[in-house]
């Protein structure tokens, strides 16, 4: 593969993921792996990856962002995930609004102008309620996979109250609701739906701009989009490749770099 002008590299706390783009900011090859803890050595591999698939030996410019990207070695800046993940779903979307990234380790409400520029933002990264942690450590031990969880609380006719927004404590809380007979579904909808009303609290901090936009792994749940709508009554737009987003706009500030203006999608 040729045409390949700038790079992006998103290292989270869940995943990896690594993004090249050609003239004008169109993507054009992305890789995504889960993220393991020798970080480092995956780092090196998956640019050796993205170089055998692109015949770019050098991979640059490099722009890293996400949880661990100050362990991006061969980076040539790092960048904020604010930043990134502002230029990437302008790119993608070609509009300001309120975009709504949720992350494995923490989440993100940014508030964007007419012409993608960061206007405000809040996030969370103190405590994993909120985040898709959330969902992954209940959903082991409910015995759901966890692409379903967003199917199965859909499919509920009743919902489960949870009242702890700390992981921890609502843990025990689904096992106290599980000892007294209430099903695997209604308590699936209530975690989502205490999920979603601690996103809905961060959007209120920044205050809500349509359109709403949703992006990080966690958009690919279904539940989380309807019960966003439910919460705010906007419509939720999601990107084209909502994990990959830090990585584009990562890869968007490095063409910029260079001198090359991204287009409009």
């Amino acid at each position: 593969m040729t045409g390949i002008r700038a790079w992006g590299i998103d290292v989270g706390s869940s995943t990896t993921k690594i993004v090249g783009v050609e003239a004008g900011g169109t993507m054009c090859l992305h890789l995504l792996e889960d993220s393991e803890p020798r970080a480092e050595e995956q780092i090196v591999r998956m640019l050796q990856r993205a170089a055998a698939a692109s015949g770019d030996q050098r991979v640059r410019p490099l722009v890293a962002t996400g949880y661990g990207r100050k362990l991006v070695q061969q980076a040539d800046r790092v960048v904020t995930e604010i930043t990134c993940h502002a230029r990437g779903a302008y790119r993608a979307l070609g509009h300001g609004g309120t975009l709504v990234d949720v992350g494995g380790q923490d989440s993100k409400v940014i508030k964007l102008g007419p012409q993608g520029e960061v206007l405000d933002f809040a996030m969370n990264d103190k405590c994993a309620a909120g985040t898709g942690r959330f969902l992954e450590n209940t959903c082991r031990r409910l015995g759901v996979d966890l692409e379903r969880l967003g199917e199965v609380a859909l499919a509920a006719r009743d919902e489960a109250t949870l009242s702890s927004t700390c992981t921890v404590f609502a843990e025990s809380e689904i096992v106290s609701l599980l000892a007294h007979g209430v099903g695997v579904e209604p308590i699936l909808k209530g975690l989502h739906r205490a999920l979603v009303q601690r996103l809905v609290a961060m959007i209120h901090t920044v205050g809500l701009t349509p359109p709403l936009m949703l992006s990080g792994g966690v958009a690919r749940n279904p539940a989380v989009a309807r019960l966003l709508e439910a919460e705010t009554g906007e419509t939720v737009v999601v990107p084209p490749h909502p994990q990959l987003l830090g990585a584009f706009g990562a890869a968007l500030v490095a063409l910029e770099s260079v001198g090359e203006r991204p287009g409009k999608p």
